[in-house]
């Protein structure tokens, strides 16, 4: 599945709750229940996202030519967003990641629903992913 599609998806996911912020807030924190468990002994002070209200930690491998994300955070909106952004990002090539623009992010209305710190912390994390997508690629 191409990162157009997942976004596409998230999108139709997003518009279910029109402009209830609250609704689309309550989706964000499912995003992040869903996540899968991150074994502890990934949670070290380099794998922590610089720039981040809460604390995530973001680890990635490079398998077969593509990412895999594993990530997990101290706050509930944060897990959900980077749940999100690991559901766009995992499974990918770095070209791919590199060459995302994400307009999703605007188009479901995370731009207006996000404090200035928490759009902040989202930027982090998409840099972040972009920066390991780089560095596999420069790798390969």
């Amino acid at each position: 599945m191409s990162i157009e599609t997942v976004e596409n998806e998230i999108i139709e996911e997003f518009a279910l709750f029109e402009d209830n912020v609250f609704d689309k807030f309550g989706h964000l924190i499912d995003l992040g229940k869903s996540l899968e468990q991150m074994d502890p002994s990934l949670k070290t002070e380099d794998r922590l996202i610089k720039g981040c209200q809460a604390n995530v930690w973001l680890y990635s491998e490079f398998k077969d030519g593509k990412i895999y994300f594993k990530a997990d955070a101290d706050a509930d909106y944060a897990k959900g967003l980077v749940a999100m952004m690991i559901r766009v990002f995992t499974g990918h090539a770095p070209e791919e990641i590199l060459n995302a623009p994400l307009e999703f992010i605007k188009k479901i209305g995370l731009d207006n629903m996000l404090s200035m710190k928490r759009t902040g912390g989202l930027e982090s994390m998409i840099k972040q992913m972009k920066l390991d997508a780089l560095a596999y690629k420069m790798k390969s």
